[in-house]
């Protein structure tokens, strides 16, 4: 009877895994196509504005690094509305979402002049940074025909959020498709002029990244008159800026938005500092980053899958669902961590050899793959898990983490290393990896202790709890 009684029960928890693992996935599948969609945008313009000349390359990238980090923070400013509302949908108030999503279109607004102002005004860093004042030429051509493609951008990402947290993650997704179908011929025409286009070279790219923000934008005109976006009452009426309810979503979004340039920028100061080592190290930095970003897309998209699904349990004060969701999604980016690692380590020359046959480049760049296999446990499981923590609208603790481990032990100790500071002699490329992968190990460990924490506040009283501001 008792050995009876135990099968039942864990039949009974396999049939919930694969539940609840269906609706984990058929969230995160489609948002991990709209993130492959949006680097696929990325390459196509390196590869365009490479094939064009080198110091057009030279100045998207340049115009990249200073045009990303900031659209990260400024679009993480309204990445709150996922679990706010996620939590409404679950608490079955989907009406009350309308307002929120009108006062971040105000801050998507505001936002937009903000981020207008600094691209035009960028030329003074890459001035003071020292850069070849052609590839500069091309870098402000670049952000600037960038600037005005920022409103539409903005607004159409406040929109994105709004309807992943309703629950809906594949318009984005047909959306991104779409888009990048388009960056492709008006990247054309605008880089080389054809069709009766200026020839602009690596300035085009800028210019089509415009046209494809105004696409994106225009096509989420549509999809917010689908019945599932006209639920949330977004329609309803015309708001003024209400302080009150911007001012909530900025309390969760703030430390989301700066997690997120945190995340982004303390990469790119390393980039910096390794590329005064030497070419070889510089060039097996990069591919090694991309092919590690390659990898991290699908948990990322879990984090946000799960923030929305645990959004939900919340909103409907159901804490063992929360639970469930959880433990199903630390599991799912367990088994994927173990399978990408083992294909880092087996395949890690023949991944390398796609972008270079450089010998000392592809040496080097394949022992950063071990590095990258090996803290890829930590770094899955902590995407996921800040992916939780935003479920329970917990953004503050975690960019306090994320910022310590980054910014105050990582890039001291990787410095360190690399330079021979705190070691007999300089580890060069290794040391500044070797500091990341510890910095990735505390934050895992970190936010884990941090989710515990939240369960054990949050969800044994939830019954007892109205829902949360």
């Amino acid at each position: 009877m008792k050995h009876s009684a135990y099968s039942v029960k864990m039949s009974t928890r396999f049939s919930e895994f694969l539940g609840e693992s269906k609706l984990l996935l058929a969230l995160g599948i489609p948002m991990v196509a709209t993130q492959l969609f949006i680097m696929g945008m990325g390459f196509v313009d390196t590869v365009m504005a490479g094939r064009y000349s080198a110091v057009d390359l030279a100045g998207v990238a340049m115009g990249g690094n200073v045009l990303w980090p900031v659209f990260m923070f400024m679009a993480g400013l309204n990445m709150a509305l996922t679990p706010i509302i996620a939590q409404l949908r679950g608490a079955g108030q989907v009406m009350a979402t309308g307002e929120k999503v009108r006062q971040a279109l105000w801050i998507a607004l505001i936002n937009s002049m903000v981020m207008i102002a600094l691209l035009f005004n960028a030329e003074p860093l890459y001035q003071f940074a020292g850069i070849d004042p052609e590839v500069t030429r091309v870098a402000m051509g670049y952000l600037r025909a960038c600037a005005f493609g920022i409103p539409p951008l903005l607004l159409y990402v406040t929109l994105r959020y709004t309807a992943e947290g309703l629950g809906h993650t594949k318009p984005p997704m047909v959306i991104a498709g779409c888009a990048l179908l388009l960056n492709i011929p008006v990247n054309y025409m605008f880089i080389y002029g054809k069709f009766g286009m200026p020839e602009l070279g690596g300035v085009g790219c800028g210019v089509a990244t415009a046209v494809v923000n105004w696409f994106e934008f225009l096509m989420m005109m549509f999809v917010i008159r689908f019945p599932f976006m006209r639920e949330s009452g977004l329609l309803q009426k015309f708001t003024l800026p209400n302080w009150v309810v911007i001012r909530e979503v900025l309390k969760i979004g703030l430390p989301i938005g700066l997690s997120s340039f945190i995340g982004m920028m303390i990469y790119s100061f390393i980039s910096f500092l390794i590329a005064g080592i030497g070419v070889a190290e510089i060039a097996a930095h990069s591919i090694a980053f991309n092919l590690n970003w390659l990898t991290y897309v699908i948990p990322m998209s879990l984090g946000s899958a799960v923030s929305i699904r645990v959004g939900f349990a919340l909103g409907a004060l159901d804490a063992e669902s929360a639970r469930r969701v959880i433990s199903t999604t630390l599991i799912v980016t367990l088994g994927y961590a173990l399978v990408i690692t083992t294909f880092l380590v087996l395949f890690r020359y023949f991944l390398v050899s796609l972008y270079t046959t450089d010998a000392d480049v592809l040496a080097i760049a394949a022992a950063l793959m071990l590095f990258i296999a090996f803290y890829q446990i930590f770094d899955d499981l902590q995407a996921t898990i800040i992916g939780a923590l935003r479920g329970f609208k917990d953004t503050l603790v975690p960019m306090i983490i994320t910022l310590v481990s980054y910014w105050f032990i990582s890039l001291p100790v990787g410095y360190g290393l690399g330079t021979g500071l705190l070691w007999s002699e300089p580890l060069g490329v290794y040391g500044y990896w070797i500091a990341l992968t510890g910095g990735l190990f505390l934050t895992a460990i970190s936010v884990a202790i941090r989710l515990r924490i939240m369960m054990r506040w949050q969800l044994p009283d939830m019954a007892s709890r109205s829902l949360p501001a």
